[in-house]
C-alpha cells in the first residue's frame, strides 16, 4: 500500500491563511479531496494523511469530516492547543474520532527559539503520550536545540519530523542542518517525512542533483524503517507538480531493496501512524 503521509486541504480564506503571500498566488484557492483523489490514483497511491494548515479546532473537525466522506483519507494530524491547562480534557473529547492519529503545532512560525522547551508545551506533549497520539515536528533552525530537548524529555512519545527539518537547499547550506539530523535521528522514537523538498530549493530552477546530499544524509541517519514519503500537496505546487515531487525522491532510491521501497512509500507510515 502506498500512502502520501503529508498533504493539506483548505477552503481558502485570506485572513485565516495569511501565510499565503502574494508570491504564493497559486495557493490562493480551495484545495479539496476531489482535487487530490485523481492525482493519488494517477500516481498509484492508495491514500493519504491530511495535516492541519490552520491552528484551530475548526480545522481539526473539518479534516475529520473530510476523512469520513472520503475513504482515501486514512488519517488526520490535527491541531489542539497543547499549552492549554485543560489539554487532557480537550484530547478526551477526540477519543471517539479514531481517524485522528496525531497533532501538530506550526512551530516554524514561532519566533521564540525555546518554544518547544516551554513547561506548558512539554506538559501538552506528555498528554499526547498518555492519549497515544503522535506529534509532528515542524521547525526552523532556531528551534533545533529546543526540538532535541523536547524529544529527549519525552522518550515514550512518537515524533515525526516534517519536511526533513526544512534544510536551506537553495543556498546549499548543509553542516548545521546535518548535525541536527544526526542528533535527532539518534532518538529511536523519531521518524522523518521526506517531504517539502522543492519548496526549500530554488522554486524556478531546481535540479534533481540539488537534493542528493540532503536525502542521502536523511537515509543514512534515520535508516530505512523510519522514513516515509509526503508530497506536501498543494504547497509543493509553488515549486513542483505532484509528479515532480515524487520523482525528486524516487530518483534517489536506486540502492533501496524492493522491501525497503515498499516501507518508504507506505508501510512505515502505516506503522508510525497506526493506520
Amino acid at each position: 500500500m502506498r500512502i502520501d503521509a503529508h498533504q493539506h486541504f483548505w477552503q481558502y480564506d485570506p485572513r485565516r491563511h495569511n501565510w499565503i503571500t502574494s508570491e504564493m498566488k497559486v495557493l490562493q484557492q480551495d484545495f479539496i479531496p476531489l482535487d487530490l483523489q485523481f492525482i493519488l490514483e494517477k500516481n498509484d497511491f492508495d491514500g493519504c494523511i491530511a495535516v492541519q494548515a490552520d491552528q484551530s479546532d475548526v480545522e481539526t473537525k473539518y479534516l475529520v469530516q473530510l476523512a469520513k466522506e472520503y475513504s482515501f483519507v486514512k488519517g488526520v494530524v490535527g491541531w489542539v492547543d497543547l499549552r492549554a491547562s485543560n489539554i487532557d480534557e480537550q484530547l478526551h473529547q477526540y477519543r471517539d474520532e479514531a481517524i485522528i492519529k496525531g497533532f501538530r503545532h506550526i512551530v516554524e512560525g514561532e519566533e521564540d527559539p525555546d518554544f518547544l522547551q516551554r513547561d506548558s508545551f512539554l506538559k501538552g506533549i506528555e498528554s499526547l503520550t498518555k492519549h497515544r497520539y503522535t506529534y509532528d515536528l515542524l521547525i526552523r533552525p532556531r528551534h533545533y536545540a529546543g526540538a532535541i530537548t523536547c524529544v529527549q524529555s519525552n522518550p515514550n512519545q512518537t515524533f515525526i519530523l516534517d519536511h526533513i527539518a526544512k534544510p536551506p537547499i537553495k543556498s546549499r547550506e548543509f553542516e548545521e542542518w546535518a548535525l541536527f539530523i544526526e542528533e535527532l535521528a539518534a532518538f529511536s522514537n523519531v521518524s522523518c517525512k521526506v517531504s517539502g523538498l522543492a519548496t526549500e530549493a530554488d522554486w524556478k530552477s531546481w535540479r534533481l542533483d540539488d537534493f542528493t546530499q540532503y536525502l542521502g544524509h536523511v537515509f543514512d541517519s534515520f535508516g530505512k524503517d523510519r522514513i516515509m514519503f509526503g508530497s506536501d500537496w498543494p504547497v509543493c505546487l509553488l515549486a513542483a507538480s505532484y509528479e515532480e515531487s515524487v520523482t525528486i525522491v524516487e530518483s534517489k532510491l536506486d540502492a533501496f531493496t524492493t522491501a525497503e521501497k515498499e516501507a518508504f512509500w507506505g508501510l512505515n507510515a502505516l506503522k508510525t501512524y497506526n493506520l
